[in-house]
């Protein structure tokens, strides 16, 4: 069965719906109305006859049709007869947010429940997971989620509150997001059938995941393999410790595997793999970007000589080049700026000019014109901006952002603080980043996240770029 209906139903019920908020359970029914969705849209619950003036059915029998999705918050004593009552009434899809399975000892109850579902058709997501997300068909488990665009990402969650974080972090980031799955204990729906669904997506650009299990690896691979070629995969492992294992044992029931072996399964079929959550996003910001690119030859320019060092030495040590700038690039930088405590050789050290708005723009409006390099990398101080450049905050970054979409290389920009209790500064930092990432620019805050997001995505750059000229030579080969 394919997974539209599930991303896009026409007709949804919510069991357990309650006029009450809180309670242990996320409010889907309040959540689905406050996201604007269009479809049918049923309350059931035995215990109430009506919320806010809407009849709400006493159980999924009661239901006037056969719904495409039912979203199922009962306890898990419950959770075997409402399959049966959702093949009952010829209900598609059931998401269980209930809890209490393989992950607290009753594996028993999950094998009786996906042995009914299967012999009728009926597909399971989860149970014990906060279920889908899809921006288009205005289907949500977070009633903050305000997106208006479509989106380009996807995002596949084993657990649901990183599920959720990852939700949050996507809006607070300016990352559009298409659609989101937690999966949970994924006894019937695995990542590997979300990975073909969403390889097939077109308006899916990037696929992240948090993973602590995979169910079946051959399956898994074959969907990694057919997807990573043409979309960036980006993986979070959870679960590569003993203790981390045993939690995720009892989190979701997942069966961890040796990190090692993953990890290096993970390069080889071109997925993109982040050691920390803040990496995972740091990763799908620059995979999602309008401008990518696999090229490791950086231009640095900022304020500064030991800050220039110091993204030297990063760099360099993961694998980027620094290359000297032509001579003519140098000339032209030197034409707004004096040759004292500056230089232009790359990284570019502008001194004090680099706390200047209209200097940067410049800089990269240069560089950017520089035959040896593939990517600009713009840092800014916004302790000094703060400090010397006050009348620019408001006029300054949308002229990067203005000299940005003159330019043709990607540009990268660092965005970086050191004053962390000044209230003014946070506020200066908010408004300028809101200004860079509504722009499409991914902003990292140190040097250290920037580089790793670069050589992530130029890994998997090279990857597909060696996989085609292995096509190349066979189809040779064969003529």
């Amino acid at each position: 069965m394919s997974l539209r209906q599930l991303f896009y139903p026409e007709s949804i019920a919510v069991v357990g719906a309650s006029p009450n908020l809180g309670g242990g359970k996320l409010p889907y029914y309040q959540s689905l109305q406050i996201m604007g969705y269009q479809g049918r849209l049923y309350p059931v619950n035995p215990a109430h006859a009506e919320i806010d003036g809407v009849k709400v059915y006493p159980g999924l029998d009661a239901l006037p049709e056969a719904v495409d999705l039912a979203i199922v918050s009962v306890p898990a004593r419950l959770a075997l007869e409402t399959i049966r009552s959702a093949i009952r009434r010829g209900i598609r899809f059931v998401h269980f947010y209930t809890s209490g399975f393989s992950e607290a000892g009753d594996q028993e109850l999950e094998d009786a429940m996906l042995a009914a579902a299967r012999k009728a058709g009926v597909r399971i997501v989860g149970p014990n997971c906060i279920g889908v997300h899809c921006t288009e068909s205005r289907v949500t488990f977070d009633p903050t989620f305000q997106q208006a665009d479509l989106g380009n990402v996807a995002f596949i969650g084993q657990s649901g509150g990183v599920t959720s974080n990852f939700v949050r972090l996507c809006q607070t980031r300016h990352i559009k997001l298409n659609k989101a799955v937690s999966i949970g204990n994924q006894i019937d729906v695995r990542v590997e059938d979300y990975l073909d669904y969403f390889a097939q997506d077109e308006n899916i650009r990037v696929i992240a995941a948090y993973i602590e299990d995979i169910k079946d690896g051959r399956a898994f691979l074959e969907a990694l393999r057919r997807t990573a070629y043409t979309k960036p995969v980006i993986v979070l492992k959870g679960g590569i410790t003993p203790k981390g294992a045993l939690a995720a044992a009892s989190h979701t029931g997942a069966m961890a595997g040796q990190h090692a072996v993953f990890s290096s399964v993970m390069r080889q079929f071109g997925c993109i793999e982040a050691i920390t959550f803040e990496q995972l996003i740091d990763l799908t910001m620059l995979a999602s970007s309008q401008r990518r690119s696999g090229g490791g030859r950086v231009g640095f320019l900022g304020a500064g000589g030991g800050t220039s060092v110091l993204f030297a030495d990063y760099a360099i040590e993961r694998g980027l080049d620094l290359p000297e700038l032509q001579r003519k690039t140098q000339m032209r930088i030197m034409e707004r700026i004096s040759a004292v405590n500056t230089s232009t050789v790359n990284p570019v050290d502008l001194g004090a000019y680099g706390f200047d708005f209209e200097i940067m723009a410049h800089t990269m409006q240069v560089m950017d014109a520089d035959e040896n390099l593939d990517v600009i990398i713009p840092y800014f101080s916004l302790d000094f901006i703060s400090s010397f450049q006050m009348n620019q905050i408001e006029s300054g970054p949308h002229l990067i952002v203005d000299t940005v979409r003159q330019m043709n290389k990607p540009v990268i920009p660092i965005f970086a603080r050191f004053t962390e209790h000044v209230l003014h500064n946070e506020e200066v930092r908010i408004k300028i980043f809101e200004i860079f990432r509504e722009a499409g620019l991914p902003v990292y805050s140190t040097i250290q996240d920037a580089v790793g997001a670069i050589t992530g995505i130029r890994r998997w750059c090279a990857g597909t770029q060696e996989a085609d000229k292995g096509l190349e030579n066979r189809r040779v080969h064969a003529q």
